[in-house]
């Protein structure tokens, strides 16, 4: 019989430092997003969700439920296998076609989370090239940490958007003989700062390095065509791998890689967390292929989701909230104390029907504790003003 008590002294570790983690039961309404329902310990109540990242409502839009819908009555409910035994639908083969061409590369392949494919693709790598070393940017997602860490590889990591010790550690790689992958994120989520994609590339050029790029928190949202920061820049053709999601700003859930006919082939052929893993439901693959070609036309959803941005940290600033700066959609409310920011997001929702999750450590660094709002077009100025108002008053007295 197992002992509990290393289980019991693990969870009462985690409460007594503010870290044991709560998990919010929502049910969102559909055609009302953000407004959503929360069933809290006592009673139901109406709440506005500030944490999604259904980025621009993809989630709730008719024309990717009725693509669902449509696909759900063709199809039933599951793939019905894994994508090598009876797993592959035409709508998997559309999507992946989709991808490809929204990227501006030959081939696109399709995970079952954007976190498996990260974790999957590098140990993938790990095993067709022998000598790959990793260079990681410090501030990368565990997704990435995790699959350079099962891929067993060498790896150095570079300080965050540090590009002196970027080109060291490329420097160490070459002279050791390694042939060296920079892996690193368009957008970092947790501070919502931008890489410098283009000295990146221009150092993986010239120290002829394999550019990985996690583009989770960009498609959709980033470029004329929702491709991501790569194709803002103009730099789709000098990165050889893409990482991305169908579950934040498509609405739907899934990730995938997007590059080169012959590197997706083989990443294919050998990457366990592909092969083995029942493929996504086709009903899915369907609402994510509607979703990435609508808002291929709809470049307006984009503007509306960073100028509901700019506004939210205006108006945080200007009421003395500690918001942190950066230039993109996401906006993080550095708070610097795990128990006091659990306090915080609690009393948003209790007292005021605000859900904003705490962000807690291991996610961002102790000491770096934080609220992370996400607006998105359908946040309203009443709903700004009431958030704003809200957290200066809680602040003051918590």
């Amino acid at each position: 019989m197992i002992n509990k008590r290393p289980f019991e002294e693990l969870i009462q570790t985690l409460k007594d430092n503010g870290k044991y983690r709560v998990f919010n039961d929502i049910l969102r309404e559909k055609g009302k997003f953000p407004n959503a329902l929360w069933y809290g310990p006592y009673a139901i109540k109406n709440i506005v969700n500030w944490c999604s990242n259904d980025y621009l409502c993809m989630g709730q839009s008719n024309v990717v439920i009725d693509a669902m819908r449509t696909a759900l009555e063709m199809t039933g409910a599951g793939s019905g296998g894994t994508r090598n035994i009876s797993g592959t639908s035409h709508y998997h083969v559309a999507l992946e076609h989709e991808l490809a061409t929204l990227h501006k590369k030959e081939s696109a392949l399709l995970f079952t989370s954007a976190y498996v494919a990260n974790t999957s693709s590098l140990i993938a790598l790990t095993k067709i090239i022998p000598n790959i070393e990793f260079i990681s940017d410090s501030k990368n997602h565990n997704s990435l940490i995790m699959g350079m860490v099962y891929s067993k590889a060498p790896k150095q990591i570079f300080k965050h958007n540090d590009m002196t010790d970027l080109e060291e550690c490329l420097k160490r790689s070459v002279k050791n003989g390694n042939t060296p992958c920079i892996v690193f994120e368009s957008i970092y989520s947790m501070d919502g700062t931008i890489s410098h994609l283009e000295k990146i590339c221009d150092l993986s050029e010239q120290y002829e390095a394999i550019t990985y790029l996690d583009e989770v928190h960009s498609v959709g949202i980033r470029g004329i065509t929702g491709a991501g920061m790569l194709e803002e820049l103009g730099l789709q053709h000098r990165v050889d791998i893409v990482n991305a999601t169908l579950g934040k700003a498509f609405g739907v859930h899934g990730g995938y890689i997007a590059a080169d006919a012959l590197v997706v082939d083989a990443i294919r052929s050998i990457a366990d967390g592909f092969i083995f893993s029942t493929s996504i439901s086709p009903v899915i693959a369907a609402g994510a292929l509607t979703a990435i070609k609508y808002l291929k036309d709809h470049n307006e959803l984009r503007i509306q989701i960073h100028e509901r941005a700019e506004k939210l940290k205006c108006c945080m600033k200007n009421a003395g909230i500690p918001v942190m700066d950066n230039e993109t959609h996401i906006v993080p409310v550095l708070i610097g104390d795990a128990k006091r920011t659990k306090e915080i997001s609690d009393s948003l929702l209790n007292d005021y029907g605000i859900y904003a999750q705490a962000i807690q450590s291991p996610t961002v660094p102790v000491g770096t504790e934080r609220l992370r709002f996400a607006p998105t077009p359908n946040h309203t100025d009443a709903m700004i003003d009431n958030l704003v108002t809200a957290l200066s008053a809680i602040l003051h007295r918590v």
